[in-house]
Formats: C-alpha cells, sequence, structure tokens
C-alpha cells in the first residue's frame, strides 16, 4: 500500500500552481473543471512520490489556519540535503514567503524549516 495523493483546497489555483511547479519543480496535469459545481483542480507530480491535488471551489470558506489545530497540518519536501534546505528556504524568504522555523535540527534528528506557502499553508522543507 502506498498514499497516492493529499488534496488541498486553495482560493488562488493558479498562484498555487505555479507556487509548487517554481519552487518544488512539479509537473501539473490539465486543469480539471466541473461546472456544475465549479470545482477546478489540478494534479501536481512530484517525481515518483504522492501527488498533491490543489482545488479551488467558488463555495469555499476561509478557516483560521492555526498550527495547534486537529488535522493536517503541513505537507513535507524532501529536498535532497541540508544545502538544498538552506538554499530553497533562503530563496523563498528572499521572494518574501515568511520562514516560521529553522534551517535547524530537530530534536528527532530531522534537518528542516518551515515556511509559510500559498494562502498560509506550512510546507516543511527536509533533508
Amino acid at each position: 500500500m502506498k498514499l497516492d495523493h493529499i488534496a488541498l483546497y486553495v482560493q488562488d489555483l493558479e498562484n498555487a500552481r505555479t507556487f509548487f511547479i517554481r519552487y518544488f519543480g512539479a509537473t501539473s496535469n490539465e486543469m480539471y473543471h466541473n461546472p456544475r459545481t465549479g470545482l477546478k483542480t489540478y494534479f501536481l507530480s512530484f517525481g515518483d512520490g504522492a501527488r498533491l491535488e490543489i482545488m479551488a471551489r467558488p463555495d469555499t470558506v476561509e478557516c483560521e489556519k492555526s498550527p495547534l489545530r486537529t488535522g493536517f497540518i503541513h505537507v513535507a519536501f524532501s529536498v535532497g540535503g541540508k544545502e538544498r534546505v538552506d538554499e530553497l528556504t533562503e530563496r523563498l524568504r528572499a521572494d518574501g514567503y515568511a520562514v516560521v522555523s529553522g534551517p535547524r535540527t530537530t530534536g528527532d534528528g530531522y534537518y528542516e524549516s518551515c515556511v509559510e506557502g500559498p494562502e498560509g499553508n506550512l510546507i516543511e522543507l527536509t533533508e
């Protein structure tokens, strides 16, 4: 068994798609659009791992994104080493994204940073 994909609702679908393509090398399928519900989606692939489905609908509501809420909290990307974590963290910071933590080695031995991506969704960068 393997994890196939994770889904994320966003308000600005094209901005989210561009973010994951620009910073994480995602490849995207063609947009799916359901005219009855207004749902629009893209599946983003990152090599041979799980995919990320980004979705938008006109009737979604924005909720507080507290990092201590229940539910999914962040999406983590293994970027290929400490140096790459540092480089991508600084690139994202320079491009205006808030760095929430790190880069640092956590108590359980991970080298990581955490950045607020599009619409405040947390993106973790790991070795």
